[in-house]
């Protein structure tokens, strides 16, 4: 049984006191963990105000990003290391924004991959196609060869342990937001691409959340699809009442 995870990704949004108040809104108000994860990853200048207010409670903490490398002379870059010996949980890497803007390369996220285990945290690996390569009829083809790239040497009880966000872009804040069957249609292709790379038990415990304007009115249709097991979520998730019911959608 897969342990749903909704996963809030502030972006370039909140400023440490922005952080404080809005973990200690809502941290007495989280599912248990077992039951759903809630997640926050948060820009590296809210972290130690993240950490430090989510102590002792059920919020998962992670970082936007990182480097593929512990350290050295990466002016402005974030290193996994330092992520890790903070107490950050998880990475969230190949963010379409991080590929499009800054031009991340598969190469690079499965770099990334590898260093955020390295130093004892788990990946959010992000893939999703442009609306050119999904009116192409590209989309499943293209999320197979991001996913194959970004797993890339990693060993089977890795990939296992890590979350796979299906992200299209053309979703993503922009109000639209794809179907149920089209958001379970793709994932799906994910859970079978890691199958093919691994095998059945391996693509049977990985997690595939969905993203791409997720809020409180689709979150319960999107989580009761099989293949989906959480969401990744922006917008919604800046807002102490709306992550709440975000991640309390079961109740």
């Amino acid at each position: 049984m897969r342990t749903p995870i909704i996963a809030g990704n502030w972006k370039m949004n909140n400023n440490p006191e922005d952080t404080t108040n809005f973990v200690e809104a809502v941290k007495n108000q989280l599912p248990d963990s077992s039951k759903v994860e809630a997640v926050i990853a948060a820009p590296a200048v809210d972290l130690p105000a993240l950490l430090a207010a989510a102590k002792g409670s059920n919020l998962h903490t992670a970082a936007e990003n990182c480097y593929f490398e512990n350290a050295g002379a990466f002016t402005g870059e974030t290193s996994p290391l330092v992520l890790s010996q903070m107490g950050i949980n998880y990475v969230v890497i190949g963010h379409s924004e991080r590929r499009d803007y800054f031009h991340e390369t598969d190469e690079d996220i499965n770099k990334k991959a590898h260093a955020v285990f390295a130093n004892q945290m788990t990946p959010i690996i992000c893939c999703g196609e442009s609306l050119e390569t999904r009116e192409a009829g590209q989309a499943e083809e293209w999320v197979q060869r991001q996913v194959t790239a970004a797993l890339k040497d990693l060993s089977a009880a890795q990939v296992a342990s890590l979350v796979i966000a299906y992200e299209p872009i053309w979703a993503i804040g922009t109000g639209k937001t794809a179907t149920s069957d089209q958001a379970q249609e793709i994932c799906h292709v994910i859970r079978e691409t890691v199958k093919s790379l691994y095998d059945e038990e391996t693509s049977d415990k990985v997690r595939i959340q969905y993203g791409g304007s997720v809020k409180p009115a689709n979150v319960k249709e999107l989580m009761s699809k099989p293949d989906i097991d959480g969401g990744l979520v922006g917008g919604a998730s800046l807002q102490p009442d709306s992550f709440l019911q975000l991640v309390n959608y079961q109740d």
